[in-house]
């Protein structure tokens, strides 16, 4: 079974960056989309990023689009999630989960029920 860890959060003044990663466990992330999401005080969890199993192809929510790039190292089973000119608004929880099967479609990548496991969470806080 894979289990899935984030690190990488912290605090950060706006404007700053911050690099996330996720670390598998258990099985390769070989042939699996993974994502990350996050969740802020208050709201619900939302879709932040998608990257399919070789990288080649990615999708973004509007709110990270031209900030946020997500990667990934398949040799070293590894997810990654850099953030620039970070916003008190990109403030969260940030999860980072992985699901079976192909792309499929952008819709789909983007919900999250659509994944069946999860990390644990790091937390990213903004200062303005």
């Amino acid at each position: 079974q894979v289990k899935l860890m984030e690190s990488g959060g912290g605090l950060v003044q706006a404007g700053g960056s911050l690099r996330l990663s996720c670390a598998a466990s258990g099985r390769t992330l070989n042939w699996v989309t993974t994502a990350w999401f996050r969740q802020a005080p208050g709201k619900e969890r939302e879709f932040v990023a998608a990257i399919d199993w070789n990288g080649s192809i990615t999708s973004y929510a509007d709110s990270v689009m031209g900030r946020f790039t997500i990667s990934r190292d398949n040799t070293e089973n590894m997810m990654y999630l850099q953030m620039n000119d970070l916003k008190p608004e990109d403030t969260a929880v940030y999860y980072c989960a992985d699901r079976s099967g192909s792309w499929g479609s952008d819709m789909g990548v983007r919900t999250q029920n659509e994944y069946g496991t999860w990390g644990q969470g790091t937390q990213v806080t903004v200062a303005s």
